[in-house]
Parts: C-alpha cells; structure tokens; sequence
C-alpha cells in the first residue's frame, strides 16, 4: 500500500467497529473488475454480496438513474410515482405467484415486514399471541434488525442483544423429521427459509425438504415464506429459485439484485396474506423511492432475459468446473456446491482456520472473494460475467491457493 491508501484507510478509525474488511480502498468498477485507488485491477467474484448482479457501471442501470435524477427524487409514500407503481405491476406480474408487494430499502427490512405480516395475518385469523410462531432453520441469515436477527436461527448474531422476541422454533435445515415434529404443536403461523442458505455455507434446500414444507404449510394453515434475498433475482439459473422447485411460497423477500447496487427491497405477497395489511399497518419513508424504483425496473428487464438466464448457467458450470480442478490440484476442499452463480467451496478440516488469510491471499493476486459461515469459500460474481473475465478470476484464485500451499 502506498502512502494515500494509508491515510485512507486511517480514516476508518471514523466507524463504529463491525467490520474487518480487506486492507484496500476501491475507487471504480467495469463489468466484473473494479480498481482501487492505486489502480490496481482486481477481478470482482463477490459482486457485493451478491447484489451487483450485472456488474460494475452498468450503461442501461445508469441510463435510467440519470433519466430519473433529472425528473424527481423523492416525495414519500404520500404521493404515488410513476417509477415505483410501473415496478409494482412488473415484479408481481414476474413473480408469477404474488399479488401485491411493498417495497423497503434492505433484505432485513423486507424479511422484517415479512414477519409482521404473518403476524399481522394471524391475528385477523383470531390466532391469539401463542399460536403465531414462525418457524426457522438453524443456519439461517434474515437480517441484523432485532426481529430478523431473532429469526436468524445462529447465536453468534444474537449474543448480547438479549432480550429477544419470542415466538420463533428453530430446526436443522432441510431435516424433514423435525420439520414435521415443529409443525405438530398446532401453533405454527409459518415456516421461513431461504432455498439456498448464504451465510450458512452455500446450503440448498433439499426438493424433500421444500416440499414437504409447503405440504405441511397447507395442512397446517400456515404460511410458506421463503427468503430469496441472496438467490433470487436470477442468482439460481431462474428469475425466482424456489422455481427449480415447483413449489408456489405465500411469500418471499427480495433485495441484493433487485436494484443491482441500488439500495431496494420488497416483500412479494400471495393471494393467502395479500390483503392482511391495511392503512397504517406498516410504512417506510425511503421504500420505493423514484430513484431506486427506476433503476430496478432496468434491472430487471435485464436479469429476467434469456441471455441472463443463459450466461448463468454457462459460467456456473465453468465455475464449478474451475473450482473443483483447484481442489484437485491443491487438496484444498472437500465439496463444491450451490445453484447457478452462487457457489461455495468446502474447505476441508484442516484448512478451515486459515479462511481469513486465503480471502485476503486472493485479494494480493487481486481477486475478490467472499466468506460463508466459518468454512466455505463463497462465489457469487454478476451474472453477466464473461467467459475472459471468469477465466481470469479462476486463474488468480488458483495463484492465492498455490501460494498459500507453499507457505504452508
């Protein structure tokens, strides 16, 4: 690092600690690389977590920012805008299952509006406080507000922010036994996960257990909601994940790369709990701002095309392909799973406790790689990703493990 990265980085001292981010500072991106204030290149396999779905300086994205910006900014929702009803219309005719949405700014606030609305759906049904419990699974991500954090069934989220909401059961992800053993006290409002766990380790929903979950939803009368905040928006191979699934949720939540860098969320509602909501029930100042609304509207058009939808499912599997051959190669990992363009690679046990170092190791060779719980590699770059650009990304992730074997 140079002197001006130095006094950069210096001026973290500014933030309240939560983080440990790379010892780098990024200045601008294009497609799948960005660069950072030294002009270092660096190939981009993280797409901010997942949300920058289409890359870096995208011309259609920014087109319809600019447009946007010269027109209006922001007026609440005590007014209507045009960006935001025109979304509305084309994310829940897309959705194929829902009738209405409401629109937030983050994945927690989406997943939070989730469960007031189970709540809120319980109660009108005369379900009295101990018989609205949401069921979640162990190694689950929802979000950091006190509800979803609640529902984030993983105690190193929740340690010292007791006490907590009540009325969550947790069980093991994809565990069809405890699934049924759950629903059978009668109390149960619904079950809530996500088709692919992120922070769980790159974890998808067995077809078994995402089926019987909607099974058991059905004989119970409670509400299937499924968290597609990470996987969807195009993520899996298909606009909507639990697609690959054929099962129809009651809900899902959105955001990541819905507005593509953006900041937007949604939570998308079926016929069941579509109307459980009403004037006053919930409410946002930023949600659905003319701004964010007319970005995603871009956003979408293109992640729901053919050539997205395509370009996924060549590059997963040149990935995984990648990703394998360097665990051949080098002994590294023990699996590597996931959906589409969201991947993890398994470290095996003796290498688990070096998961920092590789991360950072990668980002010397200048690629940048992501974490999923405490032992999987995760991959996750935009969906437009091209053939060269992966290419080098892999390269550059087979440098980091060659130099971390070496110095091993």
């Amino acid at each position: 690092m140079n002197a001006a990265t130095d006094a950069l980085l210096s001026k973290s001292a500014y933030y309240l600690p939560v983080y440990a981010p790379r010892q780098l500072v990024l200045e601008r991106g294009q497609g799948a690389r960005v660069w950072d204030v030294e002009g270092r290149e660096f190939i981009d396999l993280a797409a901010g977590i997942a949300v920058c779905s289409l890359g870096h300086n995208d011309a259609d994205l920014k087109a319809a920012l600019l447009a946007q910006a010269d027109k209006l900014w922001h007026v609440s929702n005590v007014f209507y805008t045009e960006p935001a009803l025109r979304l509305a219309e084309e994310l829940v005719t897309a959705s194929k299952f829902a009738q209405r949405l409401f629109f937030c700014n983050s994945g927690a606030e989406a997943n939070e509006v989730a469960i007031k609305l189970v709540r809120k759906w319980a109660a009108n049904a005369g379900r009295d406080a101990h018989k609205r419990t949401i069921i979640t699974c162990r190694g689950s991500f929802h979000g950091r507000t006190l509800g979803t954090v609640t529902a984030t069934a993983q105690p190193k989220y929740q340690a010292g922010y007791e006490p907590l909401p009540g009325g969550f059961r947790y069980i093991d992800f994809n565990d069809v036994a405890q699934l049924e053993q759950a629903m059978a006290a009668g109390d149960v409002a619904a079950v809530m996960f996500e088709p692919v766990q992120g922070e769980g380790g790159v974890v998808p929903a067995s077809e078994a257990f995402m089926r019987r979950a909607r099974e058991l939803c059905d004989a119970h009368d409670a509400l299937l909601v499924l968290d597609e905040i990470q996987v969807g928006m195009g993520r899996s191979g298909q606009l909507f994940a639990h697609w690959h699934w054929g099962v129809t949720p009651d809900i899902v939540t959105l955001a990541k790369a819905l507005g593509c860098g953006f900041p937007i969320g949604a939570m998308l509602a079926g016929p069941k709990v579509a109307s459980a909501m009403g004037v006053g029930s919930h409410g946002t100042t930023f949600g659905g701002n003319p701004l964010a609304t007319a970005v995603a509207r871009a956003a979408l058009a293109k992640l729901s095309s053919p050539e997205i939808t395509a370009n996924v499912a060549r590059q997963s599997a040149a990935l995984k392909a990648g990703l394998e051959a360097i665990g051949t190669e080098f002994g590294v990992f023990a699996e590597v799973r996931g959906m589409g363009l969201m991947i993890g690679a398994q470290l095996k046990p003796e290498f688990v406790a070096d998961i920092g170092a590789l991360q950072n190791l990668a980002a010397e060779q200048q690629v940048l790689i992501l974490q999923a719980g405490t032992s999987v590699l995760r991959f996750v770059p935009a969906l437009n990703i091209t053939d060269e650009e992966l290419a080098e990304g892999l390269k550059r992730v087979r440098a980091a493990i060659a130099a971390y074997m070496a110095a091993r």
